[in-house]
């Protein structure tokens, strides 16, 4: 099972484009998607830039229209995930709790769709969906 494991550092959203980091934290992260690896359950990862670097593309009015960052509505925004590969959620959950996050991030785990998870009407619709990924 794919699960997605997504870091939300409270207050990012605010964070201004050169928001420096600490190397002390940053080492202990690195332990951390170290272990990640070693485990044989990371598939990928990354950190994102703050918002104050990113744009929004919303359709509510039918056309798209496009914000840059920061955004003065956002509450919490995504400083990174990691994409792991293990048997349950409650295994996530056990790498999640592992990770060395400071008291103002957060986690959330979401478990990544599966093609078989929709019914074949669905499946239908999306055939050939699987040729696309990278």
């Amino acid at each position: 099972m794919r699960f997605m494991m997504l870091m939300i550092p409270l207050g990012y959203e605010s964070a201004p484009a050169d928001v420096q980091l600490d190397p002390e934290r940053v080492a202990a992260m690195m332990r951390y998607n170290e272990a990640l690896k070693d485990a044989g359950v990371l598939i990928t990862l990354d950190g994102l830039h703050p918002p104050s670097m990113g744009a929004r593309v919303s359709f509510a009015a039918g056309e798209p229209i496009v914000t840059d960052g920061p955004f003065a509505e956002a509450k919490e925004v995504l400083g990174g995930y990691w994409m792991i590969d293990v048997a349950s959620r409650a295994e996530a959950i056990a790498w999640a709790k592992k990770c060395p996050a400071s008291p103002n991030e957060i986690i959330e785990i979401r478990q990544v769709q599966e093609m078989s998870d929709f019914p074949p009407d669905v499946q239908v619709a999306a055939a050939g969906f699987d040729g696309l990924k990278t």
